[in-house]
């Protein structure tokens, strides 16, 4: 038996800060469009995700810190850095995480791209013949839709929206009515592309694109005629996106949410990129216009929009620059019987995506929709995608008479106008269409459906770790499991209950949930976990999701780790637990793993003396996701898919020795390589050869 040291789990010292944490998350991302052992497009790929994460990250979590520090906030986290001090952590951080940004683009990937005839064409570097096709372009394609607006006292500084392309000019000279402020500015409309293919009778090679900013600099001067234009320099502003909405305060949160996302194009202004030529004089005016510091400030070498070159994918044809194809695999049960009420009357379907197919749950609804013996489909939707099949089953299952009810979370972030148009439709067709509960995000992935079957009527569930998203389902690693177990749907039919009428929270036999039983439980389960360690029995703890930043359960973690517990977590973005702190987390090693697919299971373990209780959730440790979200976590109680969700959702992320980074105690991460005397064990690829 092991007595926990007397140590103080509330020293800030054992806390690493969320965005900080979120920052080196970014890092490990970009470190893929380095990796040549990625296909060279989806290197590029890569680099733009790095990019688009850090627009979020600006957009959110920069824009919240900000907030606070205009509030004169002084309270620090578990961390204990301040606001203000944090902001200047994250400043000096993200410029040097897009100064890789840039540098990875012009000296890696451009060069490499080139070596593939795949060519970014320069203004310096074109033809006579390229330069009068460009002329022509301009004149045909952009001169109708560019509005040149100059500065005067009549015409103020544009609004401009979030994230858009825009461009600062400076000219010489009076226009006809004698102004001669000297500054324009020109935006640069958003149906435009960014990347212009040449034709091939332009073009020196198979693949040869030209910037629309590179465009838009060498005919600026024709938006204003009798003047010289001296400078021409691109720039994007990221606004706060976040949306409020005070919903104790509005009667229809529908209405509400659309009268407030209009407001997030051109929310507070939270960064300003600039081109890096751009004289400070002209970059400082910029900054006053936007309110913002000289920290706020970052100049790049390139184009302004990082994320608008995954427009190469679509436009450049060569298999061998990305990942092979795959089809996914599908459970045999399955590909002997299409029924799936009577496969599932038999014992459960277990998912895993998507090395497995995402097709069988949208056929569970699409016979659902069709079966004349369904009375009643429920389901709970966060993110759908356009043109859903998931969608386009309940919309068949309203109009055929059935009872349909949607619990549509309008609030999910950057989904908010489609969920708002798919509510419409849904309601449009009979559906019943309810948004959740007041101040709780419904977060949980469930689908019930409701048959009568002779005499009696069975229910048939669908439980997973991500959304109803097609598309995500080919990207993101998510489980799913098919069930009829009795009271595994009976649970699932309280949980709609409580989600759309009103009523005390009924007790559930078997699912957990959020905000209710789920933080308790996992704070039981670790602590049973410790009791064995004391007592000399083996004690281990497994688990894998997204982000753990949710205090008492780091705390809980630290005393079991204390008392002897092994505990390895898997954890592919923000961790605030440090590892590897003698008298604290000896024991506790934390890995992330960023590979092909996004990793986006939820899965604990606990040992509990040999025998072994594995959950599968929508929630990762976090505080929104245990108090302030609607979450589901379920048990995978059949012996055969229990061994494989260890085996493959958690053992092979354990043994991955190629796309892991191991967390060190001071918060950086280190990435695992090969020995000499070892075969790669990339989990990923190893899954696929498996199931797919």
């Amino acid at each position: 038996m092991r007595d926990a040291p007397a140590v103080d789990l509330n020293q800030p010292e054992h806390y690493i800060n969320r965005e900080l944490s979120l920052l080196q998350f970014n890092r490990r991302v970009l470190e893929q469009a380095l990796d040549e052992g990625n296909p060279l497009l989806e290197r590029l790929r890569f680099l733009c995700i790095s990019s688009t994460n850090l627009d979020e990250f600006f957009e959110i979590r920069v824009a919240g810190v900000m907030q606070q520090v205009d509030l004169g906030s002084v309270q620090a986290g578990p961390d204990n850095i301040t606001p203000a001090d944090l902001l200047k952590r994250i400043s000096r951080e993200a410029h040097e995480l897009v100064r890789e940004q840039y540098r990875v683009l012009n000296e890696v990937l451009t060069p490499a791209l080139a070596a593939e005839n795949i060519r970014f064409v320069r203004r310096t570097h074109w033809s006579p013949k390229q330069a009068e096709w460009v002329r022509r372009y301009f004149n045909s394609e952009l001169l109708p839709v560019l509005s040149p607006l100059g500065l005067d006292p009549a015409h103020p500084f544009p609004k401009v929206l979030n994230k858009s392309l825009n461009f600062i000019v400076s000219l010489e000279g009076k226009d006809a009515f004698g102004r001669n402020s000297g500054l324009a500015v020109v935006q640069a409309p958003r149906s435009l592309p960014r990347l212009i293919k040449l034709p091939k009778e332009y073009a020196k090679g198979p693949h040869d694109f030209v910037f629309l900013s590179s465009i838009i600099h060498a005919h600026v001067g024709d938006l204003f005629p009798g003047m010289r234009a001296t400078g021409c320099y691109q720039f994007r502003v990221t606004r706060n996106s976040d949306l409020f909405v005070d919903e104790e305060e509005v009667d229809d949160l529908l209405r509400a949410l659309e009268g407030e996302l209009s407001s997030r194009r051109f929310g507070d202004a939270v960064r300003l990129e600039v081109a890096d030529n751009c004289p400070p004089e002209v970059a400082n005016f910029l900054l006053q216009q936007f309110e913002l510091g000289p920290d706020d400030l970052y100049q790049v070498h390139g184009p302004v929009n990082l994320n608008r070159l995954l427009a190469l994918h679509d436009q450049v044809t060569r298999p061998d620059l990305v990942y092979p194809a795959f089809t996914p695999g599908l459970p045999r049960r399955l590909e002997r019987n299409s029924d799936l009420f009577e496969v599932l009357r038999r014992g459960d379907i277990l998912l895993h995506h998507p090395f497995e197919s995402f097709v069988p749950v949208v056929d569970f609804l699409r016979q659902a929709a069709a079966d004349p013996h369904v009375l009643a489909i429920k389901q709970t939707l966060y993110r759908t995608g356009p043109d859903s099949a998931v969608v386009k089953a309940l919309l068949a299952a309203a109009r055929a008479g059935k009872e349909v009810t949607v619990v549509i979370e309008l609030r999910a972030r950057f989904d908010e106008q489609e969920n708002i148009g798919l509510a419409t439709r849904l309601q449009d067709a009979g559906a019943h269409v309810v948004y959740g509960v007041v101040n709780h995000k419904t977060h949980a992935k469930m689908a019930l459906v409701v048959r009568r079957e002779g005499r009696r009527i069975q229910r048939y569930v669908h439980l997973g770790t991500g959304n109803y998203h097609a598309r995500t389902a080919r990207i993101y690693t998510d489980y799913g499991l098919l069930t009829a177990d009795k009271v595994i749907c009976e649970d699932v039919h309280k949980l709609f209950h409580q989600l759309t009428g009103l009523g005390k929270a009924t007790r559930l036999r078997k699912l957990l949930q959020s905000p209710f039983t789920l933080h308790k439980t996992l704070l039981q389960l670790i602590a049973r976990e410790a009791e064995c360690a004391r007592a000399g029995k083996e004690a281990r703890i497994i688990a894998k999701f997204n982000s753990l930043t949710e205090r008492q359960l780091i705390q809980a973690l630290y005393a079991a780790s204390q008392a002897g517990v092994k505990i390895e977590l898997i954890i592919r973005g923000i961790c605030c637990l440090r590892p590897g702190v003698a008298g604290v987390s000896d024991n506790i090693q934390v890995r992330s793993v960023v590979g092909r697919f996004l990793e986006h299971t939820r899965i604990f373990y606990f040992h509990n003396q040999g025998e072994p209780e594995v959950f599968l959730s929508s929630a990762d440790w976090m505080e929104r996701n245990m108090f302030r979200r609607v979450e589901t976590c379920f048990p995978v109680e059949d012996a055969r898919l229990r061994e494989r969700v260890i085996k493959q959702g958690l053992l092979a992320y354990l043994a991955d020795n190629t796309q892991a980074w191991v967390l060190q105690s001071d918060g950086s991460y280190r990435r695992l390589k090969p020995a000499a005397n070892q075969k790669p064990r990339p989990a990923q690829a190893l899954l696929l050869e498996e199931l797919a």
